[in-house]
């Protein structure tokens, strides 16, 4: 966000995912600044069924932190249901989170 304003975010740590996204809800509510993409993406849900909200043509740019470790990630905006966030596994590896 612009404003630099810190937002807590329940993430889904998903070790199969191909990419990081974002609820596109969950984007309007906070205000974050959409970056219109080059490309269309094509995704597909975890169930492997398409995104109903069809390509991805949008991505947010944010500062991540975690356990002290501040990181800049661009995440995929798409229709996620009651998940805001979900993280890939290149993330997972690098980071090591504990899992409760």
């Amino acid at each position: 966000m612009d404003n630099h304003e810190r937002i807590s975010v329940k993430a889904l740590l998903d070790s199969r995912a191909t990419g990081m996204f974002a609820d596109r809800k969950f984007i309007k509510k906070n205000g974050f600044k959409l970056k219109k993409l080059e490309r269309p993406v094509r995704i597909r849900n975890v169930d492997g069924t398409r995104n109903s909200r069809g390509l991805v043509t949008y991505e947010i740019e944010v500062n991540v932190y975690y356990q002290g470790h501040v990181e800049r990630m661009k995440l995929d905006v798409c229709n996620l249901g009651r998940t805001e966030v979900i993280l890939e596994m290149p993330w997972l590896a690098a980071h090591n989170p504990e899992i409760k």
